[in-house]
């Protein structure tokens, strides 16, 4: 006779330029995670957003204190990774040059343009691992 084991979900939220706490996040703990590939961008904070547990990493740090070009990446889904993360939801703020992509409106992108220089671009350097993650993505978002 075999179990159903459920894997309860622990959602990763890295939060862009000017969040750097969540609202309604309750039982608030910041941690420090250790990685292989260094510091990542600030500690963690863990808690529950309407009963599921959650972990928030601001990108750029609390207060935007690392530039784009010197976010450590790896460290910081690694540090997600060891927290316990299963799904992440990257928030960014950005801006559009078309009218009608008014301010407050909720994107997903099917094209990215990384303007970042002078840093890896996936962990293992590999482009067909990254455009793969990247194919999932979009196949997901489309059949919701």
């Amino acid at each position: 006779m075999s179990e159903n084991l459920t894997i309860e979900p622990v959602i990763g939220l890295i939060g862009g330029s000017g969040l750097y706490d969540i609202d309604g996040l309750e039982d608030k703990e910041w941690r420090r995670v250790e990685t292989p590939w260094g510091e990542p961008s600030d500690a963690l904070l863990f808690g529950r957003l309407n009963g599921v547990k959650c972990v928030f990493l601001p990108r750029h740090g609390r207060g935007h204190p690392i530039p784009p070009s010197d976010l450590n990446f790896r460290a910081n889904i690694d540090a997600l990774k060891r927290s316990g993360v299963t799904d992440i939801v990257s928030l960014s703020a950005v801006g559009s040059l078309r009218e009608d992509l008014p301010p407050g409106r909720f994107v997903l992108v099917d094209q990215f343009i990384d303007r970042s220089f002078a840093r890896e671009k996936a962990f293992s350097g590999a482009d067909a691992w990254r455009m793969s993650g990247w194919q999932i993505l979009f196949r997901h978002a489309w059949e919701m």
